[in-house]
């Protein structure tokens, strides 16, 4: 299970995650093992969540696609994860069933994405979000929305002070997640920075936002939207 967060506010995204990995009843927290959840795809990072499987896998995917990785709008990433999943089939084994009635093959991916282009997120029939403010993926995604929602508008706060208290928030009451917290920030490209919106919103149906700093990572969660 997990925490990660991406926040959008001004001129900067940010993006990050807690620290901890679990094996059913076991935890391997950051004492042990120095797990990233957070890891750099060109200009920007991903985080995921899910079993601890997807980590070498898209890491090593992802870096293989070379000038085909391109993140730099909604339609853009859609296309890459298209090419992630052909992969995923033909080089990786993934399981692509889920339900019975699935109405697509499953990535078995849900990860967050920030980059000078915005955040963004995708699930695992290559639905892809653009956020406007933030968003969260993860066991503790509900606490860590409620606290970047009510501290969102605060002046006081930039994005990743926004991500961190995020995330906090799915380490005190998710209890499958933990600490040290990770956070990245990232500068928009000129065009793309605006004033933060005064209300939440996502374009394709969900709020979000994003930023670059470093703080600590690891992973296994469930990331259901």
């Amino acid at each position: 299970m997990t925490t990660c967060v991406v926040v959008r506010k001004g001129a900067e995204v940010a993006i990050a995650a807690d620290a901890l990995v679990t094996f059913g009843d076991t935890r391997l927290s950051r004492a042990y093992e120095r797990n990233q959840k957070v890891f750099p795809v060109g200009d920007g990072f991903i985080a995921l969540a899910g079993t601890t499987a997807h980590f070498p896998v898209m890491r090593t995917l992802l870096a293989g696609l070379g000038e085909e990785c391109r993140l730099g709008s909604r339609d853009d990433v859609f296309r890459t994860f298209l090419k992630v999943h052909e992969k995923l089939k033909s080089d990786y084994f993934v399981n692509t069933k889920e339900d019975e009635d699935d109405p697509y093959e499953s990535s078995q991916i849900v990860c967050l994405i920030a980059n000078p282009a915005g955040i963004f997120g995708v699930y695992s029939y290559r639905e892809v979000f653009s956020f406007d403010r933030f968003w969260g993926i993860g066991s503790g995604r509900n606490y860590a929305l409620g606290a970047m929602h009510a501290v969102y508008d605060r002046p006081d706060l930039d994005a990743g002070e926004i991500a961190r208290i995020g995330v906090d928030a799915g380490v005190e009451f998710d209890k499958s997640s933990a600490g040290p917290i990770e956070v990245h920030t990232v500068r928009l490209h000129d065009g793309d920075a605006a004033p933060a919106p005064a209300a939440g919103g996502a374009s394709g149906g969900n709020p979000a936002t994003g930023s670059t700093a470093p703080d600590s990572a690891a992973t296994n969660n469930d990331g259901a939207p």
